[in-house]
């Protein structure tokens, strides 16, 4: 048995967002409107701060690292990372290269999430085949792990050119942490193990229960590899205000944009208040009053072990007031009762 620190985090993928009076931001003010939620959420305590990537018309982020550097500049204690880095559509030399820099403006609080994204827009984008979808994840992986250990790389694969006995630059003070991002793919689960990554679950429909498989996969092949036990974050989306029907009713017209856009692209049946109020109450989404959402992340933490848990708390085009208000009462509520039911730390057993 081990124990591992209770942590907190707050994603956004920088979705373009309205004002409250309904008017469509520009994807500028949304980005500005991103640097005051990181602030706020320093300001408060929170853990984590993850800026997801995307290449859509619905998301004003697509460079999530030149992001998470301007907040470097404006935090004092909050780790900045990405949820996630696209690192199949990257070079994962400029990648290091990038982080390492966010890293000197804040030293010891930087993060990568690397992942192969729910998304494909990115493969045409910079001219790569999806064919090679598991290719280019597994070898652009396999470097970003040995660029980070901020030694003299040797490496060859097939996805770019070869390095040999190369320093890359530059060095970092404190080192950057790597997180794997998964959608459930047990192979993704060994993997992140093997390399000795922390793991990122995401988790956005269904109870969380059902993913209990995952963590206790990733802690036995962590023991099977021989690496010390790592860290396993949640990653669900939810939206927190002063009671239920409040942070029910706020949510809904923005889930339903969001994810009626995305399912008329996928070919999915139309979303239905129905659907949404079945994952509200049954699922994965956590929305509700704190005493509700805190309720919840209780229950998903110990169905799954996980140690660290990150609401996804902007969804579709909700406006900023929503979206600080959400932030407030998700540090200086829900973790507060979090904690409290659960402890500072949680044992890790396998």
């Amino acid at each position: 048995m081990e124990k591992l620190p209770l942590e907190f985090g707050l994603d956004t993928f920088g979705d373009m967002a309205n004002d409250d009076q309904g008017h469509p931001l520009s994807a500028g003010q949304t980005i500005r409107n991103v640097i005051e939620q990181i602030k706020l959420a320093d300001e408060l305590g929170v853990n984590h701060f993850n800026v997801g990537e995307h290449h859509r018309a619905d998301f004003a982020v697509t460079a999530p690292d030149t992001v998470l550097a301007g907040a470097a500049t404006v935090t004092k204690q909050i780790t900045l990372g990405t949820g996630v880095t696209v690192l199949s559509s990257e070079d994962p030399v400029r990648v290091y290269q990038r982080f390492a820099t966010i890293a000197a403006l804040a030293p010891g609080r930087v993060e990568i999430t690397a992942g192969r994204g729910s998304f494909i827009e990115s493969f045409p984008l910079f001219g790569f085949d999806l064919a090679d979808y598991e290719k280019l994840f597994e070898e652009k992986l396999d470097l970003l792990v040995a660029l980070l250990k901020e030694e003299a790389v040797t490496w060859q694969g097939e996805t770019r050119a070869a390095l040999n006995n190369q320093q890359v630059y530059p060095k970092t003070e404190h080192g950057i942490g790597l997180r794997v991002g998964v959608g459930g793919s047990p192979h993704s689960v060994i993997r992140a193990a093997k390399h000795g990554a922390a793991l990122a679950l995401a988790i956005i429909g269904g109870h969380s229960s059902r993913f209990a498989p995952f963590t206790g996969l990733y802690r036995e092949s962590l023991k099977r590899f021989d690496k010390p036990q790592l860290p396993i974050g949640i990653h669900s989306p939810g939206h927190i205000a002063e009671t239920d029907e409040q942070a029910i009713a706020e949510m809904w017209p923005n889930y339903q944009a969001s994810f009626g856009r995305i399912g008329q692209e996928r070919g999915w049946a139309p979303m239905t208040y129905q659907h949404y109020a079945n994952e509200v109450a049954n699922g994965s989404l956590y929305v509700g009053s704190p005493e509700t959402v805190a309720k919840k992340i209780v229950e998903t933490i110990q169905a799954t072990g996980a140690n660290r848990f990150d609401l996804k708390y902007s969804t579709g085009p909700q406006p900023q007031s929503q979206l600080m208000r959400s932030i407030e009462l998700y540090a200086t509520k829900v973790i507060p009762l979090v904690k409290a039911e659960l402890g500072a730390e949680l044992a890790i057993t396998y």
